[in-house]
This record gives C-alpha cells, sequence and structure tokens, in this order.
C-alpha cells in the first residue's frame, strides 16, 4: 500500500498538523446579521479531520462586509459567537484560522450598516454586479479613495481583528491578499491609481500589504499569521498586467523577511483563469523559506504528486469539502467522493447542502462488499 505524505503530519509556523489537507477558504453566506451561529459551528466541526481549516473570509471591520451574510470578528458578539466554532473543532481535534478578508471595492452598501464606507486604494469601480438580499444582483457601485487617515484606521482594524481571532480560540490568521478584495486592490497597477507613498511603483504598491502582516504578526506572534495571493488570479475584475512577476517577486521576499508561518497561493486555472506560470511558482519557492500552500483543482492522486515535488508543503481543498464533509477519510480509504453538490445553494440561508451532506461509514461499519454509503 503506497503510503501517501498527503497524510503526515507537518510543522507550520507555531500550529502542528495531523496531515497535510488543508480545507480552503470558502464563502458561505450563512452568518445572519454578520455573526456566526450553530449551524456555522456544525458545518466546520464536520470538516474537522483536516489537517487545518482556513474559515470563510471574515471582516475585521464593517467597512470590510461587502458580501451579503459574511461574518465579521468586531464586535464582542461576533467573538463569543466564535468561540463556539473554535471549540467544536478543537473538540473533534482539529485546527482552525480565519481568514481576514476586507472586501474593499467588491462590495455594496445594501449589505453593510448605513453608516459604513465602501473604501478602496483608488475610486475606480469594478465591473461585475453583487449580489443584495433587498434588491438582487447590483452593479458594484464607485468606491471611496482611501485618505491617508482610512489606511492608518484600516491597519488598526486588522490588527484588533487579529487580537480578537486569537481571543475567540482561532490557532492563527490569514490575510486575504487574493481574488480581487482591499489587500489585492492595492498590488494592482489597474485598481491602486494613488500618488502617495502607496502607489508609484512595485515597492509602493506593496507597502499597504506588507505593513498589514507585519503589524499583524507582531501582535499575535509570526507563527500564527499567513497570507493567501492569487498571482495571475483575475477574480473580482482583476486584469493581468506586465509587473506581475516583479510584483510577487518583491512582495514574496518582503513577506519572507517577516518570517510569517506560511504564503497560500491560489490557482484558478481549473475555474477558467490563467494559468500561475511554473516559473511564477518556482520564483515564490525560491525566495519564501517558510510553508507553501498550493490550491485549485487538485485531487488525491494530483495533490500527493504535487507534495511529492517539493515545492509545496500542504495542499489547500475547496469545493470537495462542501459535498464531502468527511473529504480526508473519503482519500485515506479510497472511497468514492460524492458528485451531488447543490451550487444554487452555495450561498443560501440555512443548513440546505451546507450541513447536510452524508458521510460515508468507516471502514469498521462497512458491509461486505466495502462498499460506501
Amino acid at each position: 500500500m503506497k503510503n501517501y505524505k498527503l497524510f503526515s503530519s507537518i510543522k507550520v509556523g507555531d500550529l502542528e498538523l495531523k496531515n497535510r489537507i488543508v480545507m480552503a477558504p470558502m464563502t458561505r453566506c450563512r452568518a445572519i446579521n454578520n455573526v456566526p451561529n450553530d449551524i456555522m459551528a456544525n458545518y466546520y466541526q464536520q470538516r474537522s479531520s483536516a489537517g487545518l481549516i482556513i474559515t470563510e473570509g471574515t471582516s475585521p471591520s464593517p467597512n470590510g462586509l461587502g458580501y451579503a451574510r459574511i461574518p465579521g470578528i468586531f464586535t464582542e458578539e461576533q467573538i463569543t459567537a466564535w468561540k463556539k466554532v473554535t471549540s467544536a473543532v478543537h473538540e473533534s481535534g482539529g485546527k482552525i484560522i480565519i481568514q481576514l478578508m476586507h472586501t474593499g471595492r467588491i462590495s455594496h452598501i445594501l449589505n453593510m450598516a448605513h453608516d459604513a464606507q465602501i473604501l478602496a486604494p483608488s475610486a475606480i469601480k469594478a465591473a461585475g454586479q453583487m449580489w443584495t438580499d433587498t434588491k438582487g444582483l447590483q452593479d458594484y457601485p464607485v468606491p471611496q479613495e482611501m485618505t491617508s487617515e482610512d489606511i492608518i484606521l484600516t491597519k488598526a482594524e486588522y490588527v484588533k481583528a487579529a487580537k480578537n481571532a486569537i481571543e475567540a480560540g482561532f490557532d492563527g490568521v490569514e490575510l486575504h491578499g487574493a481574488n480581487g478584495y482591499l489587500l489585492e486592490e492595492f498590488l494592482s497597477p489597474i485598481s491602486n491609481k494613488r500618488t502617495d507613498k502607496y502607489d508609484g511603483n512595485i515597492e509602493n504598491r506593496c507597502r499597504f500589504v506588507i505593513e498589514v502582516a507585519r503589524e499583524v504578526a507582531n501582535e499575535i506572534g509570526k507563527g500564527k499569521t499567513g497570507i493567501r495571493l492569487s498571482p495571475y488570479g483575475i477574480a473580482g475584475d482583476m486584469p493581468n498586467y506586465h509587473e506581475i512577476d516583479a510584483t510577487y517577486d518583491y512582495l514574496t521576499k518582503e513577506l519572507n523577511k517577516l518570517d510569517i508561518a506560511y504564503i497560500h497561493l491560489v490557482d484558478h486555472f481549473s475555474m477558467g483563469a490563467p494559468v500561475v506560470p511554473l516559473e511564477t511558482l518556482k520564483l515564490i519557492r525560491k525566495n519564501f523559506k517558510n510553508t507553501l500552500i498550493i490550491c485549485g483543482g487538485y485531487d488525491k492522486e494530483s495533490a500527493e504528486n504535487e507534495l511529492e515535488t517539493g515545492m509545496f508543503e500542504l495542499i489547500g481543498f475547496g469545493r470537495p469539502f462542501i459535498n464531502n464533509p468527511d473529504l480526508v477519510e473519503r482519500f485515506k480509504y479510497n472511497q468514492e467522493l460524492s458528485q451531488n453538490l447543490k451550487t444554487d445553494l452555495f450561498y443560501s440561508a440555512d443548513e440546505a447542502r451546507y450541513t447536510d451532506y452524508p458521510s460515508f461509514k468507516s471502514p469498521t461499519l462497512l458491509g461486505s462488499t466495502g462498499k460506501s454509503i
């Protein structure tokens, strides 16, 4: 029987993980009034056999709550509610970190409090639409360009949210620097047209991301801090630009200096985005000495093959975890994966196709045929 590296333990920053399978962050929109609830605790607990769970994007402030029904972690009520989630995962032997996601210009005011602001590096409207519960799909609005004071306040919000996360029992924090949200908006010369120290060249456009990462790591510890990046990703109206490789070359060198626990790379090629060139991945691997996670369209065998190359230490799985809460066990015991994925219920508000996907029977409960339920 093949000895799969995928199921071996590993130390990532301050965390000891029981396997190298990561449940990737996925927006699921079940946080009514932006507060985590019991069905979310159940959802994450069901998937606690993953070596590491990264939560859905969670806003560090009212200004980052761009989607309907996404959670925050900036109020006492939210902190208390998240404690139920972290406790449920820990009781089942799992590790869970929170992804801090400020949506930036990928927002709509109908999803936010009346006094919230849609902020971005520059007042440049994103192409596309956002779902709102009150008026359905709406065009993205023109965001407000962040002032110097806005930048200072937003960095402080990230730091406070990270501190809140540790209070809520999380094992660490992932900064969402991908998919067209606020941090990536600073990186791109297409969404960032500022004329101060946060634009004008690659170093300036990376400044905000590096400052946020440094200040969060200083608050909660570098061994509990990671970041997600999406070079060549186009989500959130992020067209490719000629300085992509140079941008991520500089950025990952600077993140390496911070000695944070990991970089989580997402490749959306399987969903229609441009492929991340191998040379770009090799460049990032050369620059960053700590753990690299890769996510994007993997199955068990391709994940194992990727680990064997030595370029990445962990593999992220997104959609397979939705309808296979016991994905790790199915991989381990060579059980067929469920294909009953209801995409029309990805972002609904209740338990349907959220916590009601069945698990297969463990080997000790299988019948003579050896087939799962």
